[in-house]
């Protein structure tokens, strides 16, 4: 997409974007989702949902100066991973570009003086203004990264094996599908350092622990770095939760996946700016308002194991505990999609839903979803 004015394709998406994400915040914090009541879920989202729009936010001044920006416009809906890299190398030049580029008081007299004595617009000095503003921005927030590395959230001890159990969650945007997703893990630790570390006598935590949530990484020491670079290994699309699940498995003896989930943001539909869906596209281009005429959709899958093989140790031979995960053979989609359980959801302005439900066509497209209307500072299940 190139850049134009403030009517042109790429500005009305990235309207339709920040308000997508906006209302997924709210989606969030409302007492009648799904996600609110799950604590750990909620919580551990609203970070993730925070960057994407801190990353957004940076790539709309990036196009002050660049002059092109590209969207998956077939698939996804979501910017091309191209952009996530660029956005990376940017950040770690920033400093020493900022350096080379006038601050902002002396650019604005720039301007005034451009337009004073040369009777024309500052274009050099407007694309000037917008680096400046966009190096600031990714130096000072935190963006979706192509990976964010794992990060311990919730420790406890399961009262029947006896163990550790560790919250971790980790984020990518997955570069094939154009897509960024989530993943959560409980993991349960089989390590007797770690167990000397944190479990006292009466086989709870140690009261005088003092564990600084969240940590960054594995709070296991012994696996922290093996785990991120496990994470960096498999974190694709591609995978299915329980390939994911069972990789984790057979790489690390002492850590047993009890739970994995992974939330997929996407597709994001919006009224002539995505190709992923022609009808929505044009039922969605009757709506007055271009941060009104979006659809987001997302899916959480998830896999647990139903039942743990327990260690065998012999003279002659030995093998470690592994998991049995559950796949629901019952549901095609659950089958395909190589997991316990899934849900999809989507989430519309109430001027798009009554459009796609005036044209008559809200029941075929929302067909298998659970589907939320935001209307003001409401979000309202359908």
């Amino acid at each position: 997409m190139n850049r134009r004015d403030s009517s042109s394709p790429i500005e009305r998406y990235f309207q339709a974007m920040d308000a997508a994400l906006d209302g997924f915040s709210l989606f969030l914090s409302n007492n009648d989702s799904e996600l609110y009541s799950h604590e750990i879920i909620g919580s551990t989202l609203s970070p993730y949902i925070e960057k994407l729009a801190a990353t957004f936010s940076c790539w709309h001044h990036r196009i002050g100066f660049v002059e092109r920006f590209r969207i998956d416009q077939a698939d996804s809906g979501f910017p091309i991973f191209q952009n996530v890299l660029e956005l990376e190398a940017d950040r770690k030049g920033a400093e020493e570009r900022l350096a080379k580029l006038k601050g902002h008081d002396a650019l604005k007299a720039d301007m005034i003086d451009h337009i004073l004595s040369r009777k024309g617009f500052p274009e050099e000095q407007q694309e000037d203004m917008a680096e400046r503003t966009y190096l600031e921005h990714i130096q000072k927030g935190e963006i979706f990264n192509s990976l964010t590395l794992p990060e311990t959230i919730e420790v406890s001890i399961n009262s029947k094996t006896g163990r550790p159990s560790y919250h971790v969650h980790w984020g990518a945007f997955d570069g094939s599908r154009t897509l960024p997703i989530v993943y959560m893990a409980k993991i349960e630790d089989s390590s007797k350092s770690i167990a000397d570390m944190l479990i006292a006598k009466n086989g709870k935590l140690k009261e005088n622990l003092n564990i600084p949530l969240p940590v960054g990484g594995l709070l296991n020491p012994q696996f922290a770095l093996e785990f991120d670079d496990f994470v960096e290994k498999n974190n694709s699309y591609s995978l299915s939760p329980t390939t994911i699940a069972q990789n984790l498995d057979e790489d690390f003896d002492f850590l047993h996946p009890k739970l994995l989930r992974r939330f997929v943001f996407g597709p994001f539909y919006g009224a002539g700016l995505t190709e992923n869906n022609r009808r929505v596209s044009e039922i969605l281009a009757n709506v007055r308002k271009p941060e009104n005429a979006w659809v987001l959709t997302w899916t959480m899958q998830e896999v647990f194991s139903k039942a743990e093989i327990p260690a065998k140790r012999g003279i002659w031979s030995s093998s470690p505990a592994r998991e049995e995960f559950h796949i629901n053979t019952d549901d095609l989609e659950a089958t395909r999609q190589g997991v316990s359980y899934y849900e999809k959801y989507a989430l519309v302005p109430h001027d798009a839903y009554q459009a796609l439900y005036a044209d008559g066509k809200a029941a075929e497209i929302f067909n298998g979803f659970t589907v939320y209307v935001i209307s003001g500072n409401q979000v309202i299940g359908v």
